[in-house]
């Protein structure tokens, strides 16, 4: 399983991204904020399942990275995040996130819109991967789609998403088609799912940062 199944041809990527996730931007000034607050010093970031470098730009705006690697299965992504962030403190790397080869080096791990693309034993390899790279005291902060309690609470968020897309200028089509991939394409798990398998994989805090839509921001420490 590839950690991030687009369904978007990537020259298209950030297009299209826009008129599917609610508040997309909001996700990334989520995390400047965060790691703004926390004031850590030499900053040595990891951003898995990098995409076209939104989150690597975005950091290397608004602070003194150290040292920021991203990683991507798709070699074409890394192409674009490489023309999107060309700077000799980022390196990129085409890189499963579940073979990652780094033992505490990281005091920031990112990974947006990526850990739903795993099914559950998948998603704790790639967790697990993610918490070794990692510094004690590290900050891992993931944005992943969620799946309701219940199943009418998914039928009523699911649908309120497709409404989105089409007020944002998706065809009904297209829509439809998005929706259909839910628990087919990627499979999310509930929030409070999510938090108990980041404590078993050994983070001591973890707590829920944003909520929209479908969408959960989670932030948890090493």
């Amino acid at each position: 399983m590839k950690e991030n199944s687009t369904p978007f041809d990537v020259t298209e990527y950030d297009k299209q991204v826009k008129r599917t996730l609610p508040f997309y931007e909001e996700m990334f000034q989520q995390v400047v904020d965060i790691v703004r607050i926390l004031n850590l010093q030499s900053l040595r970031w990891l951003d898995v399942g990098c995409g076209t470098g939104r989150m690597a730009r975005t950091a290397l705006d608004n602070f003194d990275i150290q040292k920021m690697v991203c990683i991507d299965v798709e070699q074409e992504m890394l192409g674009r995040a490489e023309s999107l962030c060309d700077d000799e403190k980022v390196e990129f790397l085409q890189c499963d996130v579940r073979e990652l080869p780094y033992q505490e080096i990281f005091n920031i791990v990112t990974a947006v819109q990526v850990n739903h693309y795993f099914k559950k034993d998948e998603r704790v390899a790639a967790i697990k991967k993610c918490y070794d790279s990692l510094v004690e005291n590290g900050i891992y902060i993931s944005f992943e789609n969620f799946a309701p309690d219940s199943e009418e609470g998914a039928r009523l968020y699911l649908e309120r998403w497709r409404q989105f897309q089409i007020v944002n200028g998706k065809s009904k089509v297209e829509a439809d088609l998005h929706i259909e991939r839910y628990g087919r394409d990627y499979f999310p798990i509930t929030i409070s799912e999510s938090i108990r398998l980041l404590k078993e994989c050994g983070f001591c805090m973890v707590e829920i940062l944003w909520v929209s839509y479908m969408q959960v921001g989670i932030l948890a420490r090493k």
